[in-house]
């Protein structure tokens, strides 16, 4: 039986980390237990709100767990592997260049922004974006939040 919902707020290397948990009361033999199971999914959505965080050479690549999660908040984009990387991608289509070219741009601001830079191809009526983690050969959790916020930008 699930009693309740609630909303933990946690600072982790100065930034604001929320994330749900679900309270469940079920009974084993003869005593009631109470469990706390955190939602990842719910910690992990919310991608467009996020800011990238600093990332060394040495930090970790996402898992494959982590991967599917964290697919599910950016579903029209594909992982793909470019020279041994693996990277997120996602065509953008556009009534014309102009229109193409002004959304780069906006992109190109935010990656000014974040400090986190895309491999983009403008062409005629579509823009290319791959994100991935140079410093670590391959996708941080940074990728799938950049991601998100391209998904944002397009009209």
């Amino acid at each position: 039986m699930l009693i309740s919902r609630v909303l933990f707020i946690y600072t982790v290397f100065g930034k604001r980390v929320d994330f749900n948990c679900r309270v469940d009361k079920r009974r084993v033999g003869t005593h009631d237990v109470v469990e706390a199971t955190n939602i990842v999914e719910d910690a992990m959505s919310n991608l467009g709100q996020q800011s990238c965080s600093a990332c060394s050479a040495d930090a970790p690549q996402v898992t494959d767990a982590e991967k599917q999660t964290l697919l599910k908040d950016v579903p029209e984009w594909q992982l793909i592997v470019q020279d041994g990387e693996e990277q997120l991608q996602r065509v953008f289509t556009f009534k014309n260049f102009v229109q193409a070219q002004a959304f780069t741009n906006k992109v190109a601001d935010l990656a000014e922004e974040e400090g986190h830079h895309p491999a983009i191809l403008l062409e005629w009526g579509k823009a290319t974006v791959r994100w991935w983690t140079h410093k670590i050969g391959g996708l941080h959790k940074n990728d799938f939040i950049m991601a998100a916020r391209t998904d944002e930008l397009y009209p």
